[in-house]
């Protein structure tokens, strides 16, 4: 949901000709005598090499520098059409083709090719073969000048966009409009980003660094989530991987080995380039829905490494929000053998809809790479010792830096994009647009003023058996996005039990380089605790289930909680976090009628119904790959594709401030996503723990039931609220996401662009006969899944209508317990590419 509502904030913002013209543009659609739209025809400018393939829908167009009179459009199977240009500029043009077959000297294709004695194919099997030994591979040690230019652009601009009533006072940026030399479309840039690197590596032991010397920005340059979202929007990739991973997906690469599969491949022509003799090879999917690129790449006849390539993903392709991809890459040639990369574009079309003359928002980014310098060795240390990427100084290189190491220019609406901006942020009506996008993506209201945010305003409104009715009200301070201190906190009223709750919290960062953090805070709250095994202690965390409206049983095991807290934290190195402190903590149940936590005290044979209780914990987490931004108190990820280690070690110790019970549990949580290739995306937690020593209900390991309707992960659907209760249990969750790879295949559900999801989870785990003994006052049966591991699975459809999650849950055993669900369904609503 994140990525979309940071795409949602962009379309709000944005909006919005002068129209630089060059020598020779044309567009338009090729279809058959019926008016079907032909996919993939050949459009060429006549007498030349210069063309484009049209795309699923048979839309094309094609641009220039030099002047041509007519266009050439072929297709197998179809006469040939020659179109005279009677203007320089020329769009909605209507091409027909007639049956037939003239293809005179044109080079055609179409339709799935022969994997048998194809030229094509016996070419890229060597490139197979060559490609570990091209590029930076060569050399033992490397280092380049790296430029990055990420831009957003509001594209399809037309007349009645620029009358709107939405841009009144703002129409001065409407000079700043440009046409895409790709897609014909008219655009505007409204955010843009440069920045210089000096990158350094060594292959023998597989280290790379890169400093960044200089940034420089414009736009919304303080908005983390918009940032934060062109960082995750392009993340690198290699081309002759067998997969390249976008927005979440796996679209299988032109060169990969499974591509003879996947792809049609035509040997189209051989020529020079650079100097270079090279055949041109053009390829295009070979099923429709599935994640692939239509497009040509040219490849050395004797190294085999490639010398351009584009990539264009197809429009049925089963992505969301998402209606055009197109990557360009470029190669230099160091010397025979060398082949280095020299340039990298991608531009993606973002859209509520595929439509062609739908509105949306292009980005894009441009790579150039330069000054390449090999077998230098430096020292390991040299690759270890870390790099600042937040210092001033990188934020403030001036114009003369920026004309030295800017390795590529700016064009003109590049360059008016700085001034036309801070002018558009001194429009009042602009400050109130991009207001109302930035609520919606971070959830709460700024009062610039006071320092203050409010929020988050999508937990204003809950509703439990304990509380009924809930209204919730909070705030936070914010400076800016890299506060070295925050103070947060809530008040909340329950209109059944008429109560105020509560949650107040701390952070202070004391030293940025090794992010040394104290915190604390106290929250008095009514919490559904029994829906998480591994701990937490988050102050002003709540789970889901605590305020679900609709619930497939009455939701009355809750726990009125008072939990203080002191912690300090430590990130010695990169994505390593240690944390230590104390927690001191009362339990007692909201609803003691139906729900009790009381316990028999083991000394006086009393029944007490409040548990207090003093800890000490120490945290370590370990996230590899994990990619943030900021560097204050608070940061934001960038990715989510990370594993994730928690171990957490709680010794709880008697009679400080009354607590009650000695006692030591640790907890260990893996959570590994995985991209496997073209079949889809594998999420898998495994979880662990056990307590040492007798403890109540309050204190045991709850395995997460869920009562809720909703798809939550981690938990199991079909158990109730405090169904098993362990001291020791093991617990394992596979969630896999086929992204439509198999009902893709299948005619009549192919345009519905549906998601397969299947799921199995498992648990086993125990509880002492002291425990239970313990907790015997308790009002509901303590049972532990000791016997056989309790298990579930589940069939789900996802991607419905964009935006929805259907989940059937089955119970695998444990039928024979009473009121058991042998069978529910849940859902999710969210946005996702």
């Amino acid at each position: 949901m994140k990525g979309l509502f940071k795409l949602l904030f962009v379309l709000l913002i944005g909006g919005m000709p002068i129209i630089l013209f060059g020598q020779t543009k044309v567009g338009g659609v090729v279809v058959d005598a019926s008016g079907e739209p032909i996919a993939f025809a050949n459009v060429l400018f006549k007498n030349s090499s210069e063309g484009t393939i049209t795309n699923d829908n048979g839309v094309f167009y094609l641009e220039s520098d030099k002047t041509y009179q007519g266009i050439v459009v072929s297709f197998v199977g179809f006469t040939t059409q020659e179109i005279p240009l009677q203007k320089r500029v020329t769009y909605d043009l209507r091409v027909v083709l007639e049956e037939g077959e003239e293809l005179q000297e044109v080079i055609v294709y179409g339709g799935k090719q022969s994997k048998r004695n194809n030229p094509a194919i016996d070419i890229l099997r060597k490139i197979w073969a060559r490609k570990r030994q091209n590029g930076l591979n060569m050399y033992n040690q490397y280092a380049y000048n790296k430029y990055e230019k990420v831009e957003f652009d509001l594209n399809t601009i037309d007349s009645s966009m620029m009358k709107s009533k939405l841009f009144k006072g703002m129409e001065f940026i409407f000079s700043q409009v440009d046409t895409s030399n790709i897609t014909g479309k008219t655009y505007l840039p409204i955010f843009i980003n440069e920045s210089f690197s000096k990158v350094y590596g060594d292959n023998t032991f597989s280290k790379v660094k890169e400093d960044l010397i200089g940034n420089k920005n414009s736009g919304f340059e303080n908005n983390q989530y918009i940032i934060s979202f062109v960082q995750d929007l392009y993340s690198d990739y290699n081309i002759y991987d067998n997969y390249l991973r976008f927005f979440d997906k796996s679209f299988v690469s032109p060169l990969s080995r499974t591509g003879i599969d996947t792809y049609n491949y035509v040997l189209n022509d051989s020529a020079f380039v650079d100097n270079k003799w090279c055949y041109n090879i053009i390829y295009y999917p070979r099923r429709k829905n599935e994640l692939t690129f239509k497009g040509d790449f040219w490849v050395n006849d004797s190294t085999f490494a490639i010398k351009k390539i584009n990539l264009q993903v197809t429009r049925s392709a089963n992505i969301n929000w998402v209606k055009d991809i197109y990557i360009e890459q470029e190669f230099d040639v160091l010397n025979d053998s060398v082949f280095l990369l020299k340039r990298d574009y991608m531009m993606s079309d973002f859209s509520l809809s595929k439509k062609e003359k739908a509105r949306g928002v292009y980005g894009k980014r441009t790579t150039v790479f330069n000054n390449y310098d090999f077998n230098k060795e430096r020292p390991r240390a040299f690759y270890e010792e870390k790099v600042d990427p937040f210092n001033p100084i990188i934020y403030q290189q001036t114009d003369v830096f920026w004309a030295e190491n800017r390795l590529e220019k700016l064009s003109k609406d590049e360059i008016g994009i700085y001034k036309m901006l801070d002018t558009l942020k001194t429009v009042p009506k602009f400050k109130r647009l991009y207001s109302l996008g930035s609520i919606l993506a971070s959830g709460y209201i700024e009062f610039p003023s006071y320092k203050m945010d409010y929020g988050p305003i999508y937990s204003t409104f809950g509703m439990n058996d304990a509380e009924g009715l809930r209204l919730r009200t909070g705030g936070r301070t914010y400076f800016g996005q890299n506060d070295p201190w925050r103070l947060e906190g809530y008040l909340a009223y329950g209109f059944k039990d008429n109560k105020f709750k509560y949650g107040i919290s701390g952070k202070w960062m004391l030293n940025r380089n090794n992010r040394f953090i104290i915190s604390g805070g106290n929250r008095r709250d009514v919490e559904q605790i029994g829906v998480s095994l591994t701990a937490t202690n988050d102050v002003l965390g709540r789970s889901y289930a605590s305020s679900a409206v609709f619930t497939t049983g009455t939701n009355n095991k809750l726990t009125n909680i008072n939990l203080t807290t002191a912690t300090v934290e430590l990130e010695p190195v990169k994505n390593l976090n240690f944390r230590t402190g104390g927690t001191y903590r009362t339990l007692r149940s909201a609803l003691p009628e139906v729900f009790s936590l009381s316990y028999l005290d083991p000394e006086s044979g009393e029944v007490i119904d409040e548990t207090r209780q003093f800890d000490l914990t120490m945290a370590l987490e370990y996230t590899p790959g994990r990619k943030t931004i900021g560097y204050g108190v608070e940061r934001m990820d960038v990715n989510d594709d990370y594993a994730r280690l928690h171990v957490y070690y709680t010794f709880g110790i008697k009679d400080i401030l009354e607590s009650q019970f000695d006692y030591k549990k640790i907890q260990l949580l893996y959570r590994q996503p995985l991209q496997l290739g073209g079949v889809g995306r594998l999420v898998t937690t495994i979880e662990a723990g056990k307590t040492f020593g007798d403890v109540p209900l309050g204190l045991l390991s709850v395995i997460p039931g869920n009562q809720t309707y909703f798809s939550i992960y981690n938990t199991f659907p079909n158990l109730d609220f405090y169904e098993f209760v362990t001291d020791t249990y093991s617990s394992v969750h596979f969630e896999h996401n086929f992204n439509g790879r198999f009902l893709s295949r299948i005619p009549l559900l192919r345009k519905l662009n549906w998601r397969e999801i299947v799921g199995l989870r498992g648990v086993w785990g125990q509880l002492s006969d002291s425990n239970v003994a313990l907790s015997s006052p308790s009002n509901i049966p303590l049972v532990a899944p000791s016997d056989r591991i309790y298990y579930e699975y589940s069939l789900g459809i996802g991607n419905i209508f964009k935006v929805f999650r259907i989940d059937v849950n089955f119970r695998g055993n444990y039928l024979e317990m009473p009121d058991a669900r042998r069978v529910s369904v849940t859902g999710a609503f969210g946005f996702h590419f």
